[in-house]
């Protein structure tokens, strides 16, 4: 789950970051009131997204008037398919130098990873391409966490002067907020040294992971939930883990590893998946409703199953399939892939009751759906 910004900030200071004084406003009148307690002031939209001063949606503003300007052409903006419906005002900073810290989830490492940079205020990703030895990382071990030594080790020679204690300070401070709010991500980017030597958050990027938010009951409700399509919102009506994408190859497949190794088996074969949709041992009583999102999609031209069963017996999910495919009778070329337990029964089911042969590997099956998409 995202948080916005203004829901994000609060989190910092409670973990005694220092953050800029803000209001939120959802009017023009609203923002110029704000700006009018504040003085000079940021006006910024507030969306589940990034890169919003590259859409516009990041202003300056001196005055109140200048704020309700500002607001007046921030609201209602589109950014990265989000409206925008609010915005924060916030005392603008002295900004003597913006550097870059986070901590995040690291699918390396297994683990949390400290992430800082001097090069704060760009987009990170193009200054690690760009300068990697730019971006320092600390891995950590969860059972001896982040401390000042460690924060003292990650900024040796960067030359940060007299701010540096405190940016090690603020660096650990962050790591037990991730922890404490069970986050996938918790960044800011910049962190300021303002001209008077202070350290400042300016902005505060927070993806809380989705399988904690009953375990935050005070600080989930401030999320955005993430903004689904009419068939996603169908789906996880009818508890489906299904992602709609822009493709025109449907995959259905048992297990969220295997289901994206065969979308990416789509991709190497030149075809573009059209979702993620993974039923697993369910898929006997779960098919139908699966087979139902697919046949919605009007991009979708053909669809490939793949089934590998381990504990999951994959007689038992291609009947599924199989009683889903004969109500419903859709149109639509389907080439399946079937290994594992009750692979032999399960041929014979589908041969037997549908007239069709399972590809030998996820790859004929695979391409032969890309082919048919063409």
């Amino acid at each position: 789950m995202n948080f916005e910004e203004h829901a994000a900030k609060p989190l910092l200071a409670a973990h005694g970051i220092p953050v800029p004084g803000g209001r939120v406003a959802s009017t023009p009148e609203e923002a110029a009131h704000a700006a009018a307690e504040l003085g000079a002031v940021v006006v910024k939209a507030q969306v589940p997204t990034g890169k919003r001063g590259k859409a516009g949606g990041i202003k300056t503003a001196d005055s109140d008037g200048e704020a309700k300007v500002a607001a007046q052409a921030i609201l209602g903006m589109e950014i990265a398919g989000h409206r925008v419906e609010k915005v924060l005002i916030e005392q603008r900073a002295a900004i003597a130098r913006e550097l870059y810290a986070a901590v995040l989830n690291d699918s390396v490492s297994k683990g949390p990873v400290v992430m800082f940079s001097t090069q704060g205020g760009m987009d990170i990703e193009e200054v690690a391409e760009k300068d990697p030895a730019s971006v320092r990382r600390a891995e950590v071990d969860i059972r001896k966490g982040f401390d000042l030594s460690a924060a003292d080790d990650l900024l040796d020679g960067l030359d940060l002067g007299a701010a540096a204690g405190d940016v090690a300070t603020t660096l650990v401070k962050l790591y037990e907020a991730y922890r404490a709010y069970d986050a996938e991500l918790l960044e800011i980017n910049p962190l300021v040294i303002t001209v008077d030597g202070g350290i400042v958050a300016l902005d505060c990027k927070f993806v809380m992971d989705d399988s904690a938010i009953v375990r935050q009951p005070e600080t989930a409700p401030a999320g955005t939930p993430d903004k689904l399509t009419a068939l996603e919102k169908k789906g996880k009506e009818q508890s489906l883990k299904f992602i709609e994408l822009d493709g025109d190859v449907a995959v259905l497949a048992n297990g969220a590893g295997l289901t994206m190794t065969t979308m990416d088996v789509v991709r190497h074969f030149g075809g573009a998946p059209a979702n993620f949709l993974e039923i697993g041992g369910e898929s006997y009583t779960l098919a139908k409703p699966a087979l139902e999102l697919v046949l919605a999609n009007p991009r979708v031209k053909s669809l490939v199953v793949n089934f590998c069963g381990a504990f999951a017996r994959t007689d038992v999910m291609t009947e599924g399939v199989i009683n889903a495919w004969e109500e419903l009778k859709p149109d639509l070329p389907v080439f399946f892939s079937i290994h594992g337990t009750g692979d032999v029964e399960a041929v014979a089911m589908l041969k037997d009751r549908l007239n069709m042969d399972p590809y030998a590997t996820m790859d004929d099956a695979s391409k032969a759906a890309v082919e048919a998409a063409k």
